[in-house]
C-alpha cells in the first residue's frame, strides 16, 4: 500500500506548513489539503510546496483552503491548530481557548470525514486528544495524539550525544504526558542491545532524563520567538506514514487506555501498534517500581487537566 487518497492538515502555521511539506515529499497521499482561517496563508504555503514538486519529484497534489468544507473525504486528519501558552496565560485559559478551536474542528470532521483517522498535535496534547475524541464521537482507536515519538527522538538524541554513537543505534521510548511528568524508560533503553544503564552512571542518566523533559523549552529559550517544528513534524510524518502505508509500527503515541497499565478512561503516552485503522493495540511493557510510580504521577497530571476541562460549558 503506497498511501491514502487525502490527508487534511488543520492549521497552517510552522507545524502545519512544514508537516504538509513532509507529507507531500513522502508521497503519502494523492492529495494533501492545508486548512487555516487566515486568508491566503494555507493557499500560499500549499502553492509554495506544490512548486517544489518538479525538483523533488513527488506526485502528491497540495492544496490550501480557509473553509472547513475542505475536510470532506479525508482519510487522515492532523489537528495542529491552537494557541501556544504565553506569559501570564493560565493553564486553564490555554485549555479553554484551544478546546474552543478543537470543538468546531471535531464537529466538522465528524460531519464531513466520518471515516477518518485523527492525529492531534495541539497542546496540551493528552487533554486535547481526549476532548477531540469526545466531541467527534469516534472510536478511541481512531483518535490519538502525537507526543511520545517526539520526546523519544529527543531522548535518543541526548543518549547518542552522551555516548558519541549514532542515534540510530539507540532504542528506547518515553511514556506519560508531553510535559514535566513524562517518563523516559531507562530500564528498557539500549544501544545495539547493550542496556543503557550499563553504559552511563546514574548522574549522567538523570541529566539526560531532565534534558528530555525540558527539550521543548530548551528550543523555545534559544529561538526567543517561536517553538520547535522540524523534529515535531518529522515525528508526525513518521506516524502518518505508519497509517497511510499500514506499516503496523510499534511507536509511542498518546492513546486511550482501557485498563492497560492499570489506567482507564484517559489518554496518555504509551507504546502502540499503529496501522491503517489507527491504534491497533496498546502494548504493555514491564516497568520498574520507580518507573511505574512516575507513570502514575503522569496520569494524575492528565486527570487534573481533564477536571479543568470538565468545568467548561458544554
Amino acid at each position: 500500500m503506497t498511501g491514502v487518497s487525502k490527508i487534511v492538515v488543520l492549521g497552517a502555521g510552522n507545524i502545519g506548513g512544514t508537516l504538509a511539506q513532509r507529507l507531500a515529499e513522502g508521497d503519502l497521499a494523492e492529495e494533501v489539503m492545508l486548512v487555516d482561517i487566515v486568508e491566503g496563508l494555507p493557499e500560499g504555503k500549499a502553492l509554495d510546496i506544490q512548486e517544489s514538486a518538479p525538483i523533488l519529484e513527488f506526485s502528491t497534489r497540495v492544496r490550501g483552503s480557509t473553509s472547513l468544507d475542505a475536510i470532506a473525504g479525508a482519510d487522515i486528519v492532523i489537528e495542529t491548530a491552537g494557541l501556544a501558552r504565553k506569559p501570564g496565560m493560565s493553564r486553564s485559559d490555554l485549555l479553554t481557548k484551544n478546546a474552543g478551536i478543537l470543538r468546531s474542528h471535531a464537529e466538522a470532521v465528524r460531519a464531513k470525514a466520518p471515516g477518518a483517522i485523527v492525529m492531534v498535535v495541539t497542546n496540551p496534547v493528552d487533554v486535547m486528544t481526549f476532548y477531540f475524541r469526545e466531541i467527534s464521537g469516534f472510536a478511541p482507536e481512531r483518535v490519538f495524539g502525537e507526543s511520545g515519538t517526539l520526546d523519544t527522538a529527543r531522548f535518543r538524541t541526548f543518549v547518542a550525544d552522551a555516548l558519541h554513537v549514532s542515534s540510530r543505534d539507540v532504542t528506547g521510548f518515553v511514556l506519560g504526558t508531553h510535559g514535566d511528568t513524562m517518563v523516559p524508560v531507562l530500564s528498557l533503553t539500549n544501544v545495539s542491545g547493550v542496556p543503557l544503564t550499563k553504559l552511563l552512571p546514574a548522574d549522567r542518566l538523570e541529566a539526560i532524563v531532565d534534558r528530555t523533559k525540558k527539550g521543548g523549552g530548551e528550543i523555545v529559550n534559544l529561538l526567543k520567538t517561536g517553538s520547535a517544528y522540524y523534529a515535531p513534524t518529522a515525528s508526525q510524518a513518521e506516524l502518518v506514514r505508519a497509517i497511510a502505508r499500514d506499516e503496523h509500527r510499534l511507536l509511542p503515541v498518546t492513546a486511550h487506555l482501557n485498563g492497560e497499565f492499570g489506567e482507564k478512561g484517559v489518554y496518555v503516552g504509551v507504546p502502540v501498534v499503529l496501522g491503517r485503522k489507527g491504534v491497533e493495540r496498546v502494548v504493555e511493557v514491564e516497568l520498574t517500581p520507580a518507573e511505574r510510580s512516575a507513570f502514575q504521577t503522569s496520569v494524575r497530571a492528565v486527570r487534573e487537566d481533564l477536571a479543568i476541562l470538565a468545568q467548561m460549558p458544554k
